[in-house]
């Protein structure tokens, strides 16, 4: 006599529920990362569709986007260690 396998049908929701636990954080990440930048193309686009115009909005995205890129220059490991001799 054969045994039959029962399915396992929590083993494939467990799995489901981390890949969307894993896409969900990737996503605040960006969301934290680009957050004014996202924020005032979606302003933006808003108003483009309301009928009005949306390059008060188109404007604050860019300063946004310029405004991360230069704290994403600023972070870094690149002086990690210029304060080690100071803590001495």
């Amino acid at each position: 006599m054969q045994k039959t396998r029962t399915p396992q049908r929590g083993q494939g929701m467990t799995e489901y529920i981390i890949i969307v636990a894993l896409i969900a954080v990737a996503a605040i990440a960006v969301y934290q990362f680009f957050g004014q930048t996202i924020r005032s193309q979606m302003s933006a686009i808003a108003n483009e569709v309301g009928g009005n115009s949306g390059a008060s909005a188109m404007s604050a995205a860019a300063s946004a986007a310029a405004k991360t890129d230069a704290e994403q220059a600023a972070k870094g490991l690149a002086k990690y260690a210029d304060g080690a001799d100071k803590a001495k």
